[in-house]
């Protein structure tokens, strides 16, 4: 038998899609298994005893989503709370322990050293879990499982990253509760592909879910959608990077939903690169139940965005508000301010020509997460150690451990960088300006698009908003909330 837990206690709450796919595809193979999602439960030790109570499980796995909030002043690191879970499911039983999820797999070692957990899995969990549970029952090869960090005569080991090709996952989300999660988080996730080759020099998805498109048949996609339809969740987010990436994918998967009308049936959202953005797109994500997007846009600055290793340029993105615009798609640009090499000159230029391409909402979000393993880290590291770089914010002393909430805000901004934006978007009721806040922790109150343990989202959600958060979050500034 095999026991899965959810970690994630972010709220509003967001339905753990990976464990969905998961148990589906472990049920699907043949095993028990049984989910404990600690999210919904009201006691987290409580739900812990009454599962264990009835079941000793073969195999205990934790589901770990997110290593923080990602945001800068915030910086809430959620190990600790990893750890607890774990110290708690060693009190009820001796059966090993695997992590798993993006963000575990972005710390794949890391993490097994701060947890004491007994393995991870850094990729896909779908099959690669399944054969761990195979090994533990007979010869215990762990070399064979793929993706599988272990321990072996004291030291961790790592095979080879679980990124199967093609994708292929159930299509019956019957593992988790999705009515509960649609309820009480305003929407659900479908995945059309994992991986991503863009060099976005900040981004950590490729140390995750690996460096090329591991891409779903849209029919299949499709298939998905409708059976979420058929029981009334009918407001779903797709968790691809990129949605256009590659192209002919996305317009591949618009195709398989209007040929079901679900484009009648469904309202979804989508992240999508600037480029490329045809007309043709926009049209047939429109008609296929699209309601709105959220561009990567990150600048306008042609030196920032060379710095963030974006392909677009300032005209490309007027053009996708435009097209968005043309064919009625909500449209949110998602800015990324405080890179290397940004200055008061470079923000201004970008939020002000953010302001006269007149989109929906804008996040102005302020300071970069370092991640392992990432262009930013060694562009950050260039300048100089990390512990003494005036441009490194964090909540913890000590040696950098990159693990831990880490940000670079360029010296150039000033001492008080968010209030230097905050001046330049003005009382622009568009954007969601960044909290103001020091090194040492000290914050404004918050107007930021952080939608960790948001009240204005929960509440929003229960009075019946559904959506995309930014899109809930911008209907409730204009009093638009249906």
């Amino acid at each position: 038998m095999l026991t899965l837990i959810n970690t994630n206690r972010m709220t509003p709450p967001i339905a753990p899609l990976g464990l969905d796919y998961l148990a589906g595809a472990m049920r699907q193979a043949g095993n028990e298994v049984e989910l404990v999602d600690l999210n919904l439960a009201e006691d987290s030790e409580a739900a812990l005893d009454d599962h264990f109570g009835r079941c000793q499980p073969d195999l205990v796995g934790l589901s770990f989503r997110n290593a923080d909030d990602c945001f800068w002043p915030s910086g809430e690191s959620f190990v600790p709370v990893l750890q607890r879970d774990i110290a708690a499911v060693r009190r009820h039983t001796d059966a090993p322990i695997v992590l798993g999820g993006v963000g575990y797999s972005i710390f794949p070692q890391a993490l097994l050293a701060a947890t004491g957990a007994d393995f991870g899995i850094r990729g896909d969990g779908e099959d690669a879990t399944g054969r761990l549970l195979h090994e533990i029952r007979g010869q215990r090869r762990w070399d064979r499982v793929p993706g599988l960090i272990y321990r072996q005569d004291g030291v961790l080991r790592a095979n080879p990253p679980a990124w199967p090709s093609p994708l292929r996952v159930p299509t019956a989300r019957d593992g988790v509760d999705n009515q509960t999660y649609f309820r009480r988080g305003g929407q659900l996730g479908v995945e059309t592909k994992r991986g991503c080759p863009r060099q976005c020099s900040y981004c950590a998805d490729p140390l995750a879910k690996g460096r090329t498109h591991r891409l779903r048949e849209p029919a299949e996609v499709a298939e998905e959608v409708a059976a979420l339809a058929d029981r009334g969740l009918d407001v779903l987010h797709l968790c691809d990077a990129e949605f256009n990436l590659p192209l002919d994918h996305a317009l591949a998967v618009c195709d398989a939903l209007l040929a079901r009308r679900l484009g009648e049936r469904v309202r979804w959202y989508a992240y999508l690169a600037v480029v490329p953005f045809p007309g043709e797109l926009a049209e047939r994500m429109r008609r296929a139940g699209c309601e709105g997007i959220n561009f990567t846009g990150d600048s306008t600055h042609p030196r920032m965005l060379a710095t963030y290793r974006q392909p677009h340029c300032r005209e490309d993105v007027a053009q996708a508000v435009r097209n968005c615009r043309r064919h009625g798609l909500a449209v949110m640009l998602d800015l990324l301010l405080g890179g290397p090499g940004e200055t008061p000159e470079t923000a201004t230029e970008t939020v002000a020509s953010v302001q006269r391409m007149a989109p929906d909402c804008a996040g102005a979000a302020l300071g970069i997460r370092l991640y392992p393993g990432t262009r930013m880290e060694t562009l950050v590291a260039e300048e100089g150690p990390l512990e003494s770089n005036p441009g490194v914010y964090r909540h913890n002393a000590g040696p950098i451990d990159l693990l831990q909430p880490t940000f670079y805000i360029s010296p150039s901004l000033g001492e008080r960088p968010a209030r230097l934006i905050g001046e330049l978007i003005g009382d622009d009721p568009r954007f969601f300006p960044p909290e103001e806040a020091t090194h040492d922790g000290e914050t404004s109150e918050a107007r930021d698009h952080n939608y960790n343990a948001n009240q204005a989202l929960v509440d929003a959600i229960a009075a019946g908003a559904r959506g995309a958060y930014w899109d809930i979050l911008r209907k409730r500034r204009t009093g638009n909330l249906a």
